[in-house]
């Protein structure tokens, strides 16, 4: 008995209501879960419309293996069909992408009827998932970013802040000079390496006590260069 739950029942086989039911029901709850592990290992933020296209992309990957079976000419109709689909949305985070993979490989078990296997991966997927967002695998200790800072002109640009810099153990590189309110102040553009252990609140202020309290950003990517 549960030795043909993982061998599953050939393509050939006529398709009945029971086995289109029990596959359908079994993709929905699959897809089900999957949604709920990408939902709570991106809390910090995520699309509703992604979650759901997951709860239905392995019904719709499972009907469409059920319709096609073994039959050739379905295989070619189906591959035209789908030819004229265009995905007109902006590229997405490569774990969006995974999940997609995810949810289209338990759809294609399901509909070869392959239940036992479907269920067995998707439960070790998820979990495998759940486990590197737990332990935040592949997060890096430090983090390139943007700092803007205005000078006064009577101020040395060169080394304005590079006591600030090296009190703070912060790795920094100035990319671009420019003169702003008809010359009378600089700004200046610095890529800088921020660690975790660098409180980014004081290395602000010595920044703001030594540039005169003008303006000053700290973004969360580099500049970009042209």
């Amino acid at each position: 008995m549960l030795e043909s739950l993982f061998t599953g029942t050939t393509t050939s086989a006529e398709l009945t209501l029971t086995s289109a039911l029990l596959t359908i029901f079994i993709s929905i709850a699959l897809g089900g879960i999957i949604s709920l592990t990408y939902m709570k290992t991106n809390q910090a933020g995520y699309a509703q419309g992604f979650a759901l296209t997951m709860v239905v992309l392995p019904v719709i990957v499972a009907i469409i293996i059920l319709l096609i079976g073994s039959n050739i000419a379905s295989a070619f109709s189906l591959a035209g069909a789908f030819s004229i689909i265009r995905f007109r949305s902006a590229p997405g985070d490569p774990k969006d992408i995974t999940y997609v993979l995810f949810t289209m490989a338990a759809g294609l078990a399901c509909g070869t009827e392959h239940f036992a296997y479907a269920v067995l991966f998707t439960l070790i997927l998820c979990i495998l998932m759940f486990v590197l967002n737990r332990y935040n695998f592949g997060a890096r200790k430090t983090q390139v970013k943007t700092l803007k800072v205005t000078i006064p002109e009577n101020l040395g640009y060169e080394e304005a802040f590079d006591e600030v810099f090296g009190k703070f153990g912060v790795p920094y590189e100035l990319k671009k000079i420019r003169t702003t309110e008809l010359g009378s102040l600089y700004e200046l553009v610095y890529n800088v390496t921020l660690s975790e252990r660098i409180n980014q609140k004081e290395f602000l202020d010595e920044i703001r006590a030594r540039n005169g309290n003008l303006d000053l950003s700290l973004t969360m990517s580099p500049t970009p260069e042209y």
